[in-house]
Formats: structure tokens, C-alpha cells, sequence
């Protein structure tokens, strides 16, 4: 049954990993780059998360912490920078650039529009944002009820959390990227 779980779990993170069409700001540009340059991201933090469940929600926590936020800059090279935000944030650290927020801002505006966004930025930038819908799996650490020992340790970590009491499906936060625009 354990085994079942983790298979569910890494199902779940599957779909944070969806790449859909963006919806166009600027209908002279092509959004495919953006979801490109984002997959990696995306791919590698649903691998670090589903082996941080394996061994608990506890060590999950470490996962959004430490290793996030190190896969987000071993890819943000080549005038690419990449992240993940919310409205509720838990790092204060992965507060929003001001372009990433009003589309953040949006999204929550438009309850029903979680298509990816596409803005054209200045100095010949690109910006493109995902959506991240909340999945079952994320309620052990962002739900309305967390273990003891789970509320105890974000407590310790994060002081000021804001990142809990979600449901199932709402809008978690985004992954963002901002990259040059290609000649």
C-alpha cells in the first residue's frame, strides 16, 4: 500500500509537469521557448519531491528549501532566470519579480483562466508563467490540516508562513521564467 502511495504521489507531480500552450500576450511571439526553458525546472524538482516523500512530508519540506531554489539557479544561465512564487509565499525568499506578480495577480482575478501567460518584458525579455493547481499530494504540507511534527518544523523554519490552508485545486503559486528574446 506504501509503494501504491508514492506511485500516486509521483503521478500527481506528473501533472504539475503538463506543458500547455501559453496564452498570448503578444500574438508576434511564440510561447515554446518559455515552456521549454521552464520543463527542466519543473522535471527536476517533481524528481527531488517525490524522493523527499518517500521518507516524509519532514523531508519534503528541506526539498522546497534547500534544493529548489538550486535547481532554479543551476539553470538560470545564459541571461535565463527561473522561479517559483505564490500569493501565500512560505520562503519570503520566492517573493515574486513585479512582472510575475501581476500576472500572479491575474490568475487569482480570473478564477477560471490558468493558462500559461506569455509577457513581453523590457530590453527585449520574454516572460512566461505556469499556474501550479494545488494536487491532493500538496495538502500534507499546504492543506488545512498538517501532522504535529509537520506544523512544529515549518513553524521553526518558516515564522511567517502563509502557505497553508489550500484545497485541492486552487492556485498554489507559478512557476515563472525570463529569458532574452530570440533574434
Amino acid at each position: 500500500m506504501k509503494n501504491a502511495s508514492y506511485l500516486l504521489a509521483a503521478g500527481l507531480l506528473l501533472m504539475l509537469c503538463a506543458c500547455t500552450p501559453a496564452k498570448q500576450q503578444d500574438p508576434g511571439v511564440d510561447s515554446t521557448r518559455g515552456a521549454e526553458l521552464l520543463a527542466p525546472f519543473k522535471k527536476d524538482l517533481k524528481l527531488a519531491l517525490v524522493a523527499g516523500m518517500q521518507q516524509g512530508p519532514l523531508n519534503a519540506i528541506s526539498v522546497c528549501k534547500d534544493q529548489a531554489p538550486q535547481i532554479a539557479a543551476s539553470l538560470s544561465i545564459d541571461g535565463v532566470q527561473m522561479g517559483r512564487t505564490s500569493h501565500r509565499l512560505r520562503n519570503p525568499e520566492n517573493s515574486a519579480p513585479e512582472w510575475v506578480d501581476r500576472v500572479l495577480q491575474a490568475y487569482l482575478g480570473e478564477d477560471q483562466d490558468r493558462e500559461p501567460r506569455l509577457v513581453r518584458l523590457q530590453n527585449d525579455r520574454l516572460g512566461y508563467v505556469e499556474p501550479i493547481a494545488t494536487q491532493p499530494l500538496c495538502l500534507a504540507c499546504h492543506g488545512n490540516t498538517l501532522s504535529p511534527d509537520l506544523a512544529v518544523l515549518i513553524r521553526e523554519e518558516y515564522p511567517e508562513d502563509e502557505a497553508t490552508g489550500f484545497s485541492e485545486g486552487d492556485l498554489r503559486g507559478v512557476f515563472w521564467v525570463e529569458y532574452p528574446e530570440a533574434e
